[in-house]
C-alpha cells in the first residue's frame, strides 16, 4: 500500500508539471512535497492482548490419602511334614483344592503305631492291677502293724511296694499318652481352613526317616495380608495428623487401607491396618507397615504387587485446579495467574494428589484467583491478556 501511494503521488506531480506555469509549479511542487511526505508516514496500531481460558479454582472435600505400594502375603503357611517313619499310605485330597480344617489330607501305615499303643494300653492295665494289689497289702499291713501281729520293717517293705507300683502306673500311663499322639501323627490333617499345595511325596514313598519330610503346604487367602513401607515423612504427617484429632496408636491400627491390583481401577479392595513396626528401618528411611484384608473369591494371591492407599486427613474447602494448568521448572511447580489488571504472572504452588483430572493445591494459591487453563503458549509472565473465565469441566465431579 506504501508503495501505491508512492506512485500516484509521483503522477500527480506529473500532471501537474505539465499543465502549469513555472510559478504554479513551484506552488504545486510544493503541495507535492507535502503530499508526498504524508505518504511516507507509517502509523503502528498493536495487536489486541492474546485471549486465554481462566478458570477459578475448585472448592470441595478432599480426603487426604497415603499412596505406596506393596505386596500381598498370606496369613498363614504351614509345611505340613511327617512326624512319624513309615510308608505313605494315601494321598486324601486333591492338588491345589480348599480344605476345611481337620480335613485328612495324608496317611502314614497306622498300624504299627496302633499295636504300640494297644501294647501301651495293656502295660498300663497291668500297672493298675499291680498297684490295686499293693495298696490293699498295704492297707493290711496298717492293721497288722497296729494289733502288733507284724513288725515295722513288713509295713516299710509294703509301702515301698506300693509306691513303685504307682511310680510304674504313671509312666504306663506317660507311654499310652506318647503311643497316641504317634498313632495320631499317622493322620496328617489340615491345621486350618486353605488350600493345600501339590504333594512332594507319592504313595508307598518312605517318609520321617532322619527328619520330618515335607509333604505339602497349606496356605490360608481369606483374610489376606499386605505389607508397605510408609517414608519418615509421611509417618510425621500420620502423626501429626493423629495428634491433632486426639488418636492413639491402637486407633491408628484401625485405620482403613484400599489396595488395587495392577490391572484394576481404583481401589476396590477394603480392609483395615493392624500392624505397624515400633521402628523405622535405617537404612531405608522407610517404616514397614501391614494391612489386612478380607478375600473370599482369593482374587488377591500372595506375592502379588498392588497399588495401596490410606486415608489420613479430610479437608473441607480444599483448592483444585485442571493438572494440565500446572508447569514446572528447575524452581518446582507453578500456575499462570491473571492478576486484577489482566497481567500474568508465574505463581509458585505446592501441590498434592490427583483427583480425576484435578490437582489439589496445598499452598500458593487463593481461591479468587484467576488460574490460565487454556492457551498457556500465548500466556507469558508480565504480559497483558484477555482473560475469558470459564467454568472447570471437572467441577462438578464429586469426591472419591
Amino acid at each position: 500500500m506504501r508503495h501505491a501511494r508512492s506512485s500516484a503521488c509521483s503522477t500527480l506531480c506529473n500532471i501537474v508539471g505539465l499543465r502549469t506555469t513555472a510559478r504554479q509549479r513551484i506552488v504545486f511542487a510544493a503541495f507535492a512535497f507535502v503530499s508526498l511526505s504524508a505518504c511516507e508516514q507509517n502509523s503502528f496500531v498493536p495487536p489486541p492482548p492474546p485471549k486465554v481460558d481462566v478458570a477459578l479454582p475448585v472448592q470441595r472435600a478432599v480426603t487426604r490419602y497415603l499412596d505406596a505400594t506393596g505386596n500381598t502375603a498370606p496369613i498363614k503357611s504351614v509345611d505340613l511334614v511327617a512326624r512319624v517313619q513309615g510308608f505313605l499310605q494315601s494321598i486324601d485330597y486333591r492338588d491345589g483344592t480348599v480344605v476345611k480344617e481337620g480335613t485328612t489330607l495324608f496317611t502314614i501305615e497306622p498300624d504299627t503305631y496302633k499295636l504300640k499303643l494297644e501294647q501301651a494300653q495293656a502295660a498300663e492295665a497291668g500297672a493298675r492291677a499291680t498297684l490295686k494289689q499293693a495298696e490293699t497289702d498295704f492297707k493290711r499291713q496298717v492293721d497288722l502293724v497296729q494289733r502288733q501281729a507284724v513288725s515295722q520293717a513288713t509295713l516299710d517293705s509294703s509301702t515301698a511296694t506300693r509306691d513303685n507300683a504307682q511310680a510304674s502306673l504313671l509312666q504306663a500311663e506317660a507311654n499310652t499318652r506318647l503311643a497316641a499322639v504317634n498313632y495320631g501323627y499317622t493322620n496328617v490333617a489340615a491345621p486350618f481352613d486353605g488350600i493345600v499345595s501339590a504333594h512332594l511325596v507319592s504313595v508307598g514313598e518312605l517318609v520321617g526317616v532322619a527328619s520330618p519330610t515335607q509333604l505339602a503346604t497349606i496356605v490360608q487367602l481369606n483374610p489376606i495380608y499386605v505389607n508397605f513401607n510408609v517414608s519418615e515423612q509421611d509417618v510425621q504427617r500420620i502423626r501429626d495428623e493423629a495428634r491433632k484429632r486426639g488418636m492413639t496408636a491402637n486407633d491408628l491400627k484401625q485405620l482403613p487401607v484400599e489396595v488395587g491390583l495392577q490391572t484394576e481401577a481404583g481401589y476396590p479392595h477394603k480392609g483395615n491396618l493392624d500392624y505397624a513396626s515400633p521402628t523405622l528401618n535405617q537404612s531405608t528411611g522407610t517404616l514397614a507397615v501391614r494391612g489386612v484384608l478380607p478375600n473370599p473369591n482369593y482374587v488377591l494371591l500372595p506375592g502379588f504387587f498392588v497399588r495401596v492407599r490410606v486415608p489420613f486427613d479430610e479437608e473441607q474447602n480444599a483448592l483444585l485446579v485442571p493438572n494440565v494448568a500446572l508447569g514446572s521448572d528447575q524452581a518446582g511447580r507453578y500456575l499462570l495467574v491473571v492478576n486484577s489488571e489482566n497481567v500474568v504472572e508465574q505463581r509458585k504452588v505446592t501441590t498434592g494428589q490427583l483427583e480425576g483430572e484435578l490437582r489439589v493445591i496445598e499452598s500458593g494459591l487463593k481461591p479468587d484467583d484467576r488460574v490460565v487453563t487454556a492457551g498457556l503458549l500465548r500466556a507469558i509472565p508480565g504480559e497483558k491478556v484477555d482473560p475469558q473465565l470459564q467454568k472447570s469441566e471437572a467441577a462438578a465431579v464429586p469426591a472419591k
